[in-house]
């Protein structure tokens, strides 16, 4: 079964990189740059079709990646009838070189819209409370066994706050108002964080006295499409946070993954909950496209970088300095994402 969730794991990744790619070929069509191939896949061709126009749309051997190929992508092309891409205007080559992460987070977009629609998101259903005497005379709260809490001083738990979302920052003492459907009726519940004393030997605890498991509903397109936009900016600011914690150190190297481990994880989530399957498609999405944007060698952020100097300049970088500083970058980052793939398999 694992294998089922391999291949899906594969065919999202794949996913993705047509995405991207196909940014490229739309912003490079409607701004009349010449592509001499679009292809699914990296290595030998499985399959090849040309057009008339000379394009070639192919799939090839290895599923991972994908390229848009547009004539003199890094120095002028031989044929005097054909314009390189290296010398269209460089507000042109900035957007077709952005169009490729900006697709991809736009289909962010679009999978946290079928994510929330589909999937919808958790609320606490209690499943016991507590007691602060051996005779169960008086529980620590008001809330009963199969409460639904579906608000927080008036503000509704939904995929961007969580009920923890709400009350994380609370101290001992501090009471906030939850409303819970009870029996098909909404009631309203004070609760306060007080010193809890579950007992069978479990541990004392700051909190409310209760404990519940989170429960999904499917929610209206009127939720997916209210919160799809934040849900996404929520994820993706998520994911700047993580690449600032692993330039400053705050983490581990070692907790980044590379395409195989990727894979492996995508399958494993995805085997433990097939809800999970929603939400790696706008995650994976948006760290595909801001991974591109940024200004990494090799990555089209580098290469708006390179393009925009040229435009201050009135003149472009040394064609050959920067196609050996891609092509370097290229190489080290396939290296660090095979070492980071080795290592995680030894530690694991």
């Amino acid at each position: 079964m694992i294998a089922l969730y391999i291949l899906l794991a594969i065919v999202i990744l794949l996913l993705m990189v047509i995405i991207h790619e196909f940014g490229h070929y739309i912003a490079g069509k409607i701004l009349k740059f010449k592509i001499n191939e679009f292809s699914v896949g990296f290595g030998p061709k499985l399959l090849s079709r040309k057009k008339k126009n000379g394009e070639v749309f192919s799939l090839r051997l290895i599923p991972l990646g994908g390229f848009c190929a547009f004539e003199g992508e890094s120095e002028t092309s031989d044929n005097p009838d054909v314009r390189s891409f290296v010398d269209e205007k460089p507000w042109k080559r900035i957007i077709v070189l952005l169009a490729g992460g900006v697709f991809n987070l736009l289909s962010a977009v679009l999978f946290s819209f079928l994510f929330i629609l589909i999937v919808g998101y958790s609320t606490p259903h209690v499943t016991q409370r507590y007691y602060s005497d051996a005779e169960k005379n008086n529980p620590y709260c008001l809330l009963e066994v199969g409460d639904e809490i579906t608000e927080v001083n008036g503000k509704k738990i939904n995929v961007m706050k969580s009920f923890e979302d709400y009350t994380s920052d609370l101290k001992l003492g501090d009471e906030v108002t939850v409303t819970v459907i009870r029996n098909g009726e909404e009631k309203e519940v004070k609760l306060t964080v007080q010193n809890i004393v579950p007992g069978d030997g479990k541990e004392a605890y700051s909190g409310f006295g209760f404990e519940s498991i989170r429960e999904y509903g499917n929610r209206s397109v009127g939720d997916a499409f209210v919160y799809c936009v934040p849900f996404t900016a929520k994820m993706s600011w998520t994911i700047l946070g993580s690449f600032f914690d692993l330039i400053t150190g705050k983490v581990a190297i070692t907790s980044i993954t590379g395409p195989v481990g990727t894979v492996g994880m995508m399958a494993s989530v995805s085997a433990a909950n097939w809800r999970n399957i929603f939400v790696l498609l706008p995650l994976i999405a948006s760290n595909l496209g801001l991974f591109n944007l940024l200004p990494i060698p090799a990555l089209d952020g580098s290469k708006v970088v390179f393009t925009v100097i040229e435009w201050i300049r009135g003149k472009p970088v040394n064609r050959k300095v920067e196609n050996y500083i891609h092509t370097v970058g290229l190489l080290l980052l396939m290296a660090f994402l095979i070492i980071i793939d080795i290592v995680g398999m030894v530690l694991r």
